[in-house]
């Protein structure tokens, strides 16, 4: 068991380095089709400019999902990026908001427009996806799964994950992203992630 274990995490292994490697003929990125995550949905918020005391608001606050939905549907006018989002992408970033913020007093930049958001924020859902998820199997197997929050922590927890170094937050934003964003459609999926995995 152990040893199939092995083979099939070499072979996923395998399979993802050979989708990180550049194609002449490919230039866009194949997993795009996964919805963004909060951290990105963030950065593009920050990015567009707002008023210093809007993102300062943001990265100080404390609140539920709920009161971050309400907030970011309030701030419209004065965060015009949020327009651009969808419910589904309004309700992502308000769920990552919920877990991570606010930002301890030392990592919040001095200087708004020179901070590299990349590396202040914490990393969100599809992150904590991407970076750990893939070990031995390919990403497909998880955001195709449409399931509850309850389902995912399970995962989470089985000895076939459970060693996956994720703090207990990070799982609870992890799963909570998925229920959010998973459930993808095969058809949606490129054709060279579509093949190979295991199901849960």
């Amino acid at each position: 068991m152990k040893t199939m274990r092995m083979w099939a995490c070499l072979a996923a292994l395998l399979l993802v380095g050979a989708l990180g490697q550049p194609q002449a003929a490919e230039s866009e990125d194949v997993f795009a089709f996964i919805p963004s995550g909060g951290r990105t949905l963030l950065t593009q918020v920050v990015q567009s400019r707002p008023p210093a005391q809007e993102v300062r608001a943001l990265l100080t606050g404390k609140h539920t999902r709920e009161e971050w939905l309400g907030y970011l549907k309030a701030r419209t006018g004065a965060l015009p990026a949020l327009k651009a989002l969808s419910d589904k992408e309004l309700l992502t970033l308000a769920d990552y908001l919920s877990f991570n913020m606010p930002l301890p007093v030392g990592k919040v930049p001095a200087e708004l427009a020179k901070a590299d958001w990349g590396k202040v924020l914490p990393q969100d859902g599809r992150d904590l996806a991407m970076n750990n998820c893939q070990f031995c199997h390919i990403i497909t197997v998880v955001v195709t799964q449409a399931r509850t929050k309850t389902a995912w922590l399970g995962t989470m927890h089985k000895p076939s994950h459970i060693e996956i170094e994720l703090s207990e937050p990070q799982r609870e934003a992890l799963a909570s992203y998925l229920v959010i964003n998973a459930g993808i459609p095969a058809d949606l999926v490129p054709e060279e992630l579509r093949a190979g995995g295991a199901s849960y």
